[in-house]
């Protein structure tokens, strides 16, 4: 059997406990001796084909696995539920004072609000940000 053909035979094997374990190490040997059946491919010697295995492999861990632990403990961009209305414009629809009791009309939905400062007052039409949400009032500045 062509060396090529072991080199493909190793790459599914370091496949399989890429899928089992989610080792995303065991991919970037994959690779690497996809790399080493691509240099068998074209009548490279046997030490050649381990050399290129080897560079390939260590580069992908050096350079990817960095990456990959830098984005795996972001946490999402996407905001969702009220969450997602923080920070947002609203438009008083009634009076919105520090006691409560007001309206406002945010992301096309009408909230009860109130002011962050408790002596502070929006009069109807007026543009202001939700700071906060408890419960179903919105909190305003």
């Amino acid at each position: 059997m062509d060396p090529w053909v072991w080199w493909l035979i190793a790459a599914v094997g370091l496949g399989i406990p890429l899928v089992v374990t989610a080792m995303p190490e065991f991919g970037m040997l994959a690779v690497g001796a996809v790399a080493g059946a691509v240099t068998a491919g074209v009548g490279g010697g046997t030490v050649l084909q381990f050399i290129v295995f080897a560079a390939v492999s260590v580069a992908l861990i050096a350079v990817v696995r960095p990456i990959a632990n830098r984005h795996r403990g972001q946490s999402p961009q996407l905001a969702s539920g009220v969450d997602a209305l923080k920070g947002r414009s609203a438009t008083v629809l009634e009076r919105v004072d520090g006691g409560g009791g007001g309206r406002i009309k945010l992301a096309g939905e009408v909230w009860s609000a109130r002011a962050l400062d408790g002596n502070q007052v929006y009069e109807p039409g007026q543009q202001v940000d939700v700071v906060e949400i408890e419960g179903a009032t919105a909190v305003v500045i």
